[in-house]
This record gives C-alpha cells, structure tokens and sequence, in this order.
C-alpha cells in the first residue's frame, strides 16, 4: 500500500496528513478554511485517493500559512508514498471542464520540482479565501513533492468554477500518473532512476 502519514508543528501550522495512493476508502478533510476543504475534497475524490487532514492554523491572521504549509505536507507525504516510482506511467495531462472553465494540468512525476502556472483572470477573493493562494498551494506541494507541474486555464470566467476544474484535474492527473501500468517494471526512466 502506498501511503505516508506526515506531521508539521510549527509556530504558525499544526498539521497531521495521512495520504494514500491506493485507497480513496478514508477521506476526511478539516482546514478550518472551508474554500480549501471543499478543493482538497475534490482533488482526492477525482484522484481516487484517500486524504486524512487535519490543520489547525493561524486563521486569525489569514489562510496563507495553513494553505502553503498543507502544500508543504500533501508534497513530502506523496514523495514518501509513491516510493521508488517502479512501473509507474510517470507522465499524465487533462483537460478538465467545469461548466464555462476548461483548464490544462499536465504532470511528470521526474522528482524535478518546476512549475508554470499559467491562470489569469482570477478574482481577488472567492467568499472569504486568497484566490492567490492557489498558486502557493501548488509551489509548496512541487517543492517538496519533486514533481513538474504545467497549470494553464483555457478559458473561464466565474473564479470557483476556473479553480475547481484545475483542482479536479490535479487529482485526475496525479492518478494517472502514479497508475501502477508495470508491476514488474523498472524505473520510468532512461537515466534507471527519477
């Protein structure tokens, strides 16, 4: 089974992650930042993963550090779950629509951190969450996760739909990409590691 528990305790965030690759059975998400939660939600329902979160964070200062530091814990804990990446498909892209939004997220699972966000036109705010945020959930997670990430918005209009289709479709193609489609594969790479 590949899954990793990960703990953070800082001054800012306290967090505890369970995630699992393999069994989307055991999922239960509690940010203290609704918009996050019902993001998070998506991302492990579409990626038929199982996310146990639990954060407590410095809310009465803003989101920022509760959402870059689950960035921070989803990343290593899926950089210890998916393990030696043997017989993974590696590579993975889709395009995910929501009502009038259609994003791109394109994925290499390379443990070479980049990543090109490409989304313009967001609104500052949906309810009470940072839209800019968004970027910084992604940046923590590819820095600790070692993977690249391309994240291009199509087109779209309304903020919570544009950000929902680029969550539903990180989920979609980090499952694709981690799809065991080798058991007995070697590393998918020609380097013989990643």
């Amino acid at each position: 089974m590949r899954q990793a528990t990960i703990n953070r305790d800082t001054t800012e965030t306290k967090i505890k992650l369970n995630f699992n690759l393999d069994d989307s059975s055991q999922t239960k998400i509690d940010t203290g930042v609704g918009f996050f939660n019902h993001m998070l939600t998506l991302f492990a329902a579409h990626g038929q993963f199982g996310l146990n979160l639990k954060a407590n964070g410095d809310l009465d200062v803003d989101a920022h550090h509760t959402v870059e530091d689950v960035g921070i814990v989803l990343g290593q804990a899926f950089k210890e779950a998916i393990g030696d990446k043997k017989g993974i498909k590696r590579y993975a892209s889709d395009f995910t629509p929501m009502d009038e939004s259609l994003s791109l997220v394109s994925i290499d699972v390379s443990n070479r951190p980049y990543l090109v966000f490409d989304v313009d036109g967001l609104s500052e705010k949906v309810g009470t969450f940072d839209t800019e945020l968004v970027e910084e959930f992604f940046r923590a997670f590819i820095n600790q996760a070692g993977v690249t990430l391309h994240i291009k918005l199509m087109h779209g209009q309304n903020s919570h739909h544009i950000i929902e289709s680029i969550f539903k479709g990180f989920g979609r193609v980090l499952n694709e990409a981690t799809s065991v489609v080798n058991p007995d594969g070697e590393v998918p790479s020609t380097k013989g590691t990643l």
